[in-house]
């Protein structure tokens, strides 16, 4: 006799269901709500859920719609994550540091029925909506007061009073889209990336094991949960039933804070904010004994700050590489310190390739493009079937990163294909200069590009960041590193000293605005 399974065992919004039935008292969330903090069961969650669901359910929301969210990091964008589930409408989250212009431009491709944003972004809403993106969409602002609004939105806490807390009772396919997260600009024109509930579910099911995570781990996520790397913690949490905790903005000596009085047990974090917790001036190995996974993703963790980790924290940090669009590898704990060089393998039912120009597999050692496949691949962009069918030539997804496997399968990232710099014919990846830089005592961050060169085409640069109470100048570092690199084709050209460096919601640094200023109106689209 054939077995069939209902395709809507995958649904995601079955999940808060699940754990409020089986494990109704067990802490669910801890989030930030307006000015202080809500700690909810899963019961409790569960409710808040099914109210906002059913709240957007009155506005017009259904199956198969899209809702837009322009919020920091609360209960409110949280519950609209889990609520778009429940009614097999995508979730939408967009970042609270677009200008107008960029609001609107993803807004009118998304087309969503339900923007959620908050009263401190009301100028760039307002401008916005003056130009007539989105004139069908509800418009929900969720500071607003529960007795009125300004003209032309909605309260988002009367609706949510005025809701049922009962199961919205939508039937939802493995096949319903339950995100489109943009990209996040570093590499052009943002494209929407779709993920199913299907692909969500294998994101729990897969990670959770990865990360050796369980029902009684706590989670913590200081990072913007509009940032896709978030779903690699937070969609294994809910599946098991887990703690899941979530700060408005990342803090690093809150971070501290945090995870000695909930005794967190595993966290994501990228770079930018390793570096920043280890040099915390609340920072104490013997504050974070709790952690049992310190995942790093977002970009390369440079070997220097993954050596210190190691140190002082062992047995504790995996990598992951991986892209939106759906493939990632794994650097487990117990390969991070023997192969600290890689950014480890594809977990069960992934496939890795590396090819050259001709799409044809190299062999171990030799540098070409990172292709890969898995349970997360995406099935497409949003309305964008050409730049779907360029992503994902032969049925592999091609990543535009750069990278080779040694000997034991292992990947090792070389750079992105567009940011390798091409200096007289030779080629110089960025990253092997970073990771010369970063071992200078004084470096805290560091970014090298390209810039135009009359003679080589292009030379190297090195914009950093420096430790606070560095003294060092920027001709003496560039001295330094040009005496430490590896090759003269990889020497800088300069050294810029920077406070920070742009970044974007993510976290990630965006290389292009430090480069634009050297290559604008030279014809090189960046």
């Amino acid at each position: 006799m054939e077995a069939t399974i209902a395709h809507d065992c995958l649904a995601l919004g079955r999940l808060c269901e699940r754990h409020a039935r089986y494990r109704p008292r067990h802490a669910a969330v801890i989030a930030p709500a307006g000015a202080r903090e809500v700690r909810l069961d899963w019961r409790e969650f569960d409710a808040y859920v099914n109210r906002w669901a059913n709240a957007l359910a009155s506005l017009g929301v259904s199956r198969g719609d899209r809702v837009a969210t322009l919020l920091p990091n609360s209960i409110e964008l949280l519950a609209s994550y889990w609520a778009c589930f429940k009614l097999g409408a995508a979730a939408v989250p967009l970042s609270t540091l677009l200008n107008a212009g960029g609001l609107a431009s993803l807004l009118a491709d998304a087309t969503p029925r339900a923007i959620v944003s908050t009263g401190d972004l009301r100028g760039v809403l307002d401008e916005v909506r003056a130009g007539g993106v989105a004139p069908d969409a509800a418009w929900v602002l969720t500071d607003a007061n529960a007795a009125d609004a300004p003209a032309g939105y909605r309260s988002y806490a009367r609706l949510w009073m005025e809701a049922s807390d009962a199961p919205p009772g939508v039937a939802v396919s493995a096949d319903d889209l339950a995100t489109i997260m943009y990209t996040s600009g570093t590499t052009g024109l943002p494209k929407g990336i779709c993920h199913t509930h299907f692909i969500r579910a294998m994101y729990a099911l897969t990670l959770a094991s990865s990360w050796r995570m369980t029902p009684a781990s706590v989670v913590l996520h200081a990072g913007a949960i509009v940032f896709n790397g978030a779903m690699t913690t937070m969609l294994p949490a809910f599946m098991l039933g887990a703690t899941f905790v979530v700060h408005r903005a990342f803090d690093a000596e809150a971070f501290i804070d945090t995870v000695e009085r909930e005794r967190v047990t595993h966290t994501m974090l990228v770079p930018a904010q390793i570096i920043a917790i280890l040099n915390a001036k609340g920072f104490d190995p013997a504050r974070l004994t709790s952690l049992e996974c310190i995942l790093s993703l977002g970009a390369p963790l440079h070997v220097e700050y993954k050596d210190r980790l190691n140190a002082l924290l062992p047995g504790r940090f995996y990598e992951l590489y991986g892209l939106t669009e759906g493939f990632v590898t794994i650097l487990d704990r117990d390969d991070a310190l023997r192969k600290a060089g890689s950014v480890g393998v594809p977990p069960p039912f992934y496939d890795l390739r590396i090819v050259g120009p001709d799409d044809r597999d190299l062999p171990a050692g030799e540098v070409g493009e990172i292709a890969g496949r898995g349970p997360i691949t995406m099935p497409g962009y949003y309305r964008n079937d050409a730049k779907s069918a360029e992503a994902l030539r032969g049925g592999w997804l091609h990543t535009g990163d750069l990278g080779y496997v040694d000997d034991e399968g292992f990947l090792h990232l070389v750079d992105r294909m567009k940011d390798m710099i091409d200096s007289g014919g030779v080629k110089v990846y960025p990253k092997d200069v970073e990771e010369v830089v970063a071992r200078h005592p004084d470096v805290r961050e560091v970014a090298v590009f390209g810039i135009p060169h009359d003679k080589w085409g292009e030379t190297p640069v090195a914009a950093v960041v420096l430790k606070a109470g560095a003294n060092v100048d920027a001709a003496t570092l560039r001295d330094w590193i040009n005496a430490h690199v590896a090759a003269k084709f990889q020497r800088v050209d300069r050294v810029l000293v920077l406070d920070e460096f742009p970044r974007n919601a993510a976290g990630k640094t965006l290389k292009r605005e430090l480069r634009a200023p050297y290559w604008e109106g030279r014809g090189r689209a960046i």
